[in-house]
């Protein structure tokens, strides 16, 4: 099923965090729980509608991985598989 997010919405899937650090330290599931989260676009809106009515164009992209807030997206279920339902404005940066 394919997934068509209205207005600046963004669909992404969650990406893990590492559990190890590069050093081999194994991080415990509390360490990082206020860190914003990563996910990877997997389809974007249209774009925000400005007041007269023009629709402003979206700053991210199918493919890009982003950093979001962690309690900003919503979570769905779409045959079986999670993925997170965010406004493109909850995206704090792309990374490259």
């Amino acid at each position: 099923m394919d997934i068509k997010p209205l207005h600046d919405n963004v669909v992404l899937e969650p990406l893990d965090a590492e559990k190890t650090t590069k050093s081999g330290i194994v991080l415990p599931e509390t360490a990082d729980k206020e860190k914003p989260e990563k996910g990877e676009v997997l389809a974007v809106g249209p774009g925000k509608r400005s007041e007269n009515g023009q629709i402003l164009p979206m700053g991210v992209k199918a493919g890009d991985k982003v950093l979001f807030k962690k309690y900003s997206p919503d979570e769905i279920k779409i045959d079986g598989k999670e993925y997170l339902l965010i406004s493109e404005s909850d995206i704090l940066a792309v990374l490259e």
